[in-house]
This record gives structure tokens, C-alpha cells and sequence, in this order.
């Protein structure tokens, strides 16, 4: 590698101590989780009435659904690749 360049796995540890770091001396992680939070959130309200018509609350309650079938569905796939990788299969996904 020229010069200075970090091989991958020295990137990935570097990313790793500064998010220690940086948690280390956050106060407030709600606070600091907020904004992708909200983001996430307007994501699946998005999803759900991509043309702003529903009211308010039931656009909420919609995209609160979508939210927890997209926490399913992550659930889901982790524990077929746990099950895959136990079995020794390569097929993680």
C-alpha cells in the first residue's frame, strides 16, 4: 500500500475507536439519535402516503406498522443467517 494508506480492516477499527469515543462522552444519546430517528420515521410516513393525503394520525399509525414489519423482516433474515451459518451453509442471505 503507498504511503499512509489504511488497509480495510485498519479503516474499520479506526471507525470503531471514534464511534467509542464519541459515545463515551455524549450526555444525552436521545438527543444525539434524534434527528436519524425522525428521519427513519418520515421515511416510512413516505412510504405509506407518498402523497400526503391521509390524516395525520392514521399516516402515523400506518407508518408505524411498516416500521415494526421492517424490524420483522430484519429479524427474520438474521435468524435464517444464524440458522445457515450454524449448519455451516454459505447462503447467508
Amino acid at each position: 500500500m503507498p504511503g499512509n494508506a489504511l488497509t480495510p480492516s485498519e479503516r474499520t477499527q479506526r471507525a470503531r475507536l471514534a464511534a467509542n469515543i464519541g459515545w463515551a462522552f455524549t450526555q444525552d444519546r436521545s438527543a444525539r439519535t434524534a434527528p436519524a430517528r425522525r428521519a427513519a420515521f418520515a421515511k416510512f410516513e413516505k412510504l405509506v402516503d407518498p402523497d400526503g393525503v391521509l390524516p395525520p394520525e392514521e399516516r402515523a399509525k400506518r407508518a408505524e406498522n411498516l416500521r415494526r414489519a421492517h424490524l420483522q423482516q430484519m429479524a427474520l433474515r438474521s435468524a435464517k443467517a444464524r440458522r445457515l451459518r450454524k449448519a455451516g451453509g454459505n447462503d447467508a442471505a
